[in-house]
């Protein structure tokens, strides 16, 4: 039977589909990967169009599938796009004196924290900061007695119409998902280094159509921010010379370099648009880098001002954008920051005949990340030649069953689906509704035993006493006359 891992990464203007195998020693072996323009459905990495999106996804496993020749029972799936954002949020328990910490009041902080209601907006996950113990902060409160406890979180968050319409892609395609997971999350956990993340640091996917902005620091997430700017706004502004999208791209691809010293600037070169026009050296480099200076300055415009010159890892850079000449210089210069990293592929060691997994041009670090993070056989039954065989889609999303998180799974990237959700609320509603069923059983049961109680007690055996003797003196009196 086959045995393979398969992730679906939803991106700025494509969806890439990836299948590989874990082996023994850690590394991965890529058994195919595919890609699908997504231009026409998928816009800043959100969807805006269900029914391409559903018709680009399902164009993705088949493709997978005719590679693997096995049918693909669930996925992985990355969630990044426009408007996800963290914002922090306090919960304070106040206790009785000298009450010590249990897991309980953990939880209970961590299940308010989820409870908060955002106007149009969804948790997609909940990342701990720190707690506080009356007034020292711990990573762990449990055990210790304070009066006070308060639970620093941050949560991430996107629009509900967006998380919505991709949990319905997948349920029209009929795709089940294994997990779903923040793409950041998993691309940091890819990319980054325990030194970086310890001594903290910056890390700067720059896509197509968005730039994605996560800070780190002492090993904890602390802020994420997806910015709506990304290399195609340079594309989209050569346009303006008066050329076609194909031929700006080619052009900036070619001769753009995201930083050129005035020295190296040549006043009468120029640069071919076509056979009849051409543009100048210095408009060409000036256009170029006033909006990756746009894009550089609002990326480092989400680093909180706590953390600014505390991050020892520094600036690390990964995506399609991170390829332009002089990237890291740039960003050098507009930050002021000395160290600045360009990561290219991921830490675990890939496997992989596939020039788009060899090129190491940080395209694929965030679709490899997430594969890294698949533990589950996503291999359904083989595809046979067989003209007479029966076979049963194995990507049925309804015969797949529902996975549950649990509170402590917050901060792994892990988002819940429609569907898991319903399932957590249904449970949670049955267990309300058995917890009043057994408060009021036990109350019937507490007025039974006051009841006994009081028929038992010798007040009420006099009561009843002087009761009945004054019914018989009644009934006395009665017979004699």
């Amino acid at each position: 039977m086959a045995d393979f891992i398969v992730a679906i990464e939803l991106g700025s203007s494509k969806i890439t589909g990836i299948a590989g195998k874990k082996n023994l020693d850690g590394s991965i072996k890529v058994l195919a990967v595919v890609k699908e323009d997504a231009t026409s459905c998928i816009r800043k990495g959100v969807v805006n169009n269900i029914d391409k999106t559903v018709q680009a996804l399902s164009n993705v496993i088949k493709k997978l599938e005719n590679i693997l020749k096995t049918k693909i029972a669930r996925v992985y799936v990355g969630v990044n796009g426009q408007s996800i954002r963290s914002e922090k949020n306090i919960i304070v328990k106040q206790l009785p004196a000298d009450t010590k910490v249990t897991v309980d009041m953990v939880n209970g902080l961590m299940d308010a924290n989820r409870s908060m209601q955002y106007p149009d907006q969804e948790i997609l996950d909940a990342v701990t900061q720190e707690y506080k113990v009356d007034n020292q902060l711990q990573v762990d409160p449990t055990g210790f007695i304070c009066t006070r406890l308060e639970g620093n979180f941050l949560n991430i968050l996107w629009r509900k119409s967006f998380y919505r319409n991709l949990n319905r892609c997948f349920e029209n395609a009929g795709i089940a998902i294994a997990e779903m997971y923040l793409s950041p999350l998993a691309l940091a956990d890819a990319v980054l280094t325990d030194a970086e993340r310890r001594g903290g640091c910056v890390l700067v996917d720059l896509g197509a159509e968005t730039t994605t902005v996560a800070v780190y620091y002492r090993d904890i997430l602390r802020h994420l921010a997806v910015i709506p700017l990304g290399s195609n706004n340079i594309t989209k502004d050569l346009t303006s010379l008066q050329m076609e999208d194909k031929t700006a791209e080619e052009m900036k691809l070619k001769y753009a370099a995201a930083y050129t010293d005035s020295s190296e600037i040549d006043m009468g070169k120029t640069y071919p648009i076509d056979h009849d026009r051409s543009i100048d050296m210095p408009k060409f480099v000036e256009i170029v880098e006033a909006r990756v200076q746009e894009i550089i300055e609002n990326a480092w415009h989400q680093v909180p001002d706590e953390y600014v010159g505390k991050l020892l890892g520094g600036i690390v850079l990964t995506g399609g954008g991170s390829n332009m000449k002089e990237i890291g210089k740039a960003f050098k210069i507009l930050t002021h920051t000395d160290k600045v990293r360009i990561a290219g592929s991921v830490t675990t060691t890939i496997i992989s005949k596939s020039p788009a997994i060899t090129a190491k041009d940080g395209t694929m670090c965030t679709v490899l990340g997430l594969l890294a993070k698949g533990n589950m056989n996503c291999a359904g039954s083989e595809i046979s030649d067989s003209l007479f065989q029966n076979e049963q889609p194995a990507n049925n999303a309804s015969a797949q069953p529902i996975l549950t998180h649990s509170t402590t799974e917050n901060g792994k990237g892990i988002i819940k689906t429609e569907a898991e959700k319903a399932a957590e609320e249904a449970a949670k509603r049955k267990q309300e509704e058995e917890e009043e069923r057994r408060r009021q059983q036990e109350a019937e049961e507490e007025e039974e035993r006051r009841r006994k109680k009081r028929e038992n007690s010798w007040f009420h055996k006099a009561v009843n006493g002087l009761k009945s003797f004054g019914r018989k003196m009644v009934e006395e009196e009665e017979d004699e006359k």
